[in-house]
């Protein structure tokens, strides 16, 4: 492969659609490495600029985690299966990720490698990058009518990066706020101004979502903070069931509609002063319908601006990509998420880089919404592949992130075994009743009902009977009811995140936490500083202890030393668990100690019995 003249569009990416052009363009240049492999050799037919620095040849690909890159690109194509791996780049880089995904190039088997390490090779993301990305949401909202995306692509020049930003806000009945803003300045100080006006927002749109009103309350919020005076912002509330969008903006650019006929259209919209800069000035509400099929795109003047003087060939240019990317996605996937934005920077001049910061929010509104689920079948063995069958095809269809529908379908597969083996134990095999149904907020509910006999878990269930243990730890809510027959009720709220959404926490716990059954009920001891680390081994031990809730169990606090917020979550989740399974869980900490005082003002006091 001749790499001297940069990069060349994958075969199936025409060369003269403008969108893939820029997608093409803009992957070129990402801070990660891409490799296009195909062919029995594994030979390099598409690699980007990264990936040309560490190498292109099978031989010249490092390695991650010890593994040498080439051999896992080997085992995906004679697997086929999908591996992520993560390690340090060779033999002491930094921290590096690795994606390992098969795919069909022109007909032929290959392999996509998408390879995330420090810039340099030798050094990790910069403060700038990290704070602005911890500061944005980990993850959006995800509506039957709607699916929504947000991508965020920094300047090249540290000077220019930090403040756009953009978020969802579910303020219920179907409806949500919708943002997107950018603060002024630069750097961590920007970012930290940009934090400031997204928690003033979600704070206002609470208690008063009205465009007009949230608009004016940071309009007069941003006149008393220096630094975030003179920030833009766009801020409207769309009704996902209907379409309707009441909206209003400071100083920001009008979103973009992308129509399901491919048609492009920017929204009206009445100027109004930037935050904080003329105070007091009228804000008026400006009113549209997103159709069926439809796509709104948020944007931040980064994309603007990216193209160059004058402003009128920057939107048009926008308009082209948009329009380009979001025909070749697929709605179920959720319209014009990362690759939007990454099409979107890819307008920009190779040499000169990227002048600002780009952040684009993108709501496409579906044209038809995934009907309930409903199964009736035999409680046997043999009716759980079906269901695995029929559930994994329905929830495809609603776009929720790769990890969360394995978490539904392992949790749904434990209710529906538990059933099949002990519903009807000793009698003829009865129904196995599943139904699944999404409400128009996006918290999705499963039901598995059985009409047989209901039997209490064992105290101590050994290596078995420990579904509930499993699905509690998989979704938001577990309900067991066993009146007549057993219904276990499911409830995960959906929102939508990148596929690898967990950061696994690594690192020395600081507290012991440990499970003493020598009493009457078993009590989890915690001694030491309950950090945000040994919060979850709390949480763990909980679990087990309590089997998946279904049991008593007290939490011995005495000789806590730290007790952070992200073990109050903790304690009020469980709490709540043991409030649906109609018991109290028991907490320890002496009177007139600081973990007693925390437990107090979280509001815990009377959700628990504190002794």
């Amino acid at each position: 492969m001749d790499t001297s003249q940069g990069a060349r569009p994958p075969h199936h990416l025409p060369a003269e659609d403008a969108g893939a052009a820029g997608l093409v363009a803009a992957l070129e240049h990402a801070p990660v490495a891409i490799y296009c492999l195909a062919g029995a050799g594994l030979e390099p037919v598409w690699t980007n600029a990264r990936a040309r620095q560490l190498g292109t040849d099978r031989e010249q690909l490092p390695q991650v985690g010890g593994r040498p890159v080439g051999q896992l690109a080997g085992e995906a194509l004679r697997t086929g299966r999908t591996e992520t791996v993560t390690g340090v780049l060779g033999t002491d880089g930094p921290p590096a990720t690795l994606v390992v995904q098969p795919l069909s190039v022109s007909g032929e088997p290959g392999v996509l490698l998408v390879l995330e390490a420090g810039a340099d090779g030798n050094r990790g993301a910069d403060p700038v990058e990290q704070a602005q990305s911890a500061l944005l949401p980990p993850s959006l909202p995800l509506l039957p009518d709607l699916r929504l995306s947000g991508s965020y692509v920094r300047a090249t020049s540290e000077d220019a990066a930090g403040g756009d930003w953009y978020d969802a806000v579910p303020l219920g009945h179907g409806r949500l706020a919708l943002v997107i803003g950018d603060a002024v300045g630069s750097g961590v100080p920007a970012a930290a101004a940009m934090s400031r006006l997204r928690g003033a927002m979600r704070s206002l749109a609470m208690r008063d979502p009205w465009p007009a009103a949230v608009v004016s309350a940071l309009d007069e919020f941003a006149a008393q903070m220096e630094d975030v005076e003179g920030a833009s912002v766009f801020y409207g509330v769309l009704e996902a069931a209907t379409g309707r969008l009441s909206y209003a903006a400071a100083g920001h650019p009008a979103p973009l509609v992308v129509a399901a006929d491919g048609g492009t259209r920017f929204l009206p919209l009445a100027p109004r002063p930037p935050l904080g800069s003329v105070p007091g000035t009228r804000t008026e509400v400006s009113h549209a319908v997103l159709e069926k099929g439809a796509t709104l795109v948020l944007f931040s003047d980064g994309a603007v601006t990216a193209s160059g003087p004058p402003p009128t060939q920057g939107l048009t240019h926008l308009a082209e990509v948009a329009r380009s990317v979001v025909a070749s996605s697929d709605p179920r996937d959720g319209i014009g998420s990362a690759e939007l934005a990454a099409a979107v920077a890819g307008m920009l001049p190779g040499p000169q880089g990227r002048p600002d910061d780009v952040a684009v929010l993108v709501a496409h509104r579906l044209a038809d919404t995934p009907a309930p689920l409903r199964l009736d079948l035999p409680a046997v063995p043999s009716s759980l592949p079906a269901v695995r069958r029929q559930l994994g095809a329905w929830l495809d269809h609603l776009g929720m992130g790769e990890q969360d529908r394995v978490g539904v379908m392992v949790a749904v597969g434990e209710a529906a075994a538990n059933a099949a083996e002990h519903a009807y134990r000793d009698t003829e095999a009865g129904p196995m009743h599943v139904s699944a149904a999404v409400d128009l907020d996006g918290v999705l509910t499963v039901t598995v009902r059985d009409e047989g006999t209901w039997r209490p878990p064992d105290r101590d269930p050994g290596s078995r009977g420990r579904g509930l243990l499993i699905m509690r730890q998989l979704v938001d809510g577990v309900v067991l009811q066993g009146e007549v027959g057993t219904t276990v009720t499911l409830r995960l709220r959906l929102r939508r995140t990148p596929d690898v959404d967990v950061e696994h926490l690594s690192g020395t716990s600081s507290a012991t936490v440990v499970v003493d059954r020598s009493g009457e009920r078993p009590v989890v001891r915690v001694e030491g500083a309950l950090d945000m680390l040994s919060a979850e081994q709390l949480r763990i031990r909980l679990l087990e202890a309590s089997h998946g809730g279904t049991g008593r169990v007290e939490l011995d606090l005495t000789t806590v030393t730290l007790f952070s917020s992200a073990a109050v979550r903790v304690v009020l989740a469980m709490a709540r668990i043991a409030r649906d399974e109609d018991w109290q869980l028991v907490v320890h900490a002496p009177a007139g100690g600081v973990t007693r005082h925390v437990l107090e003002i979280s509001g815990l006091d009377g959700l628990v019995d504190i002794r």
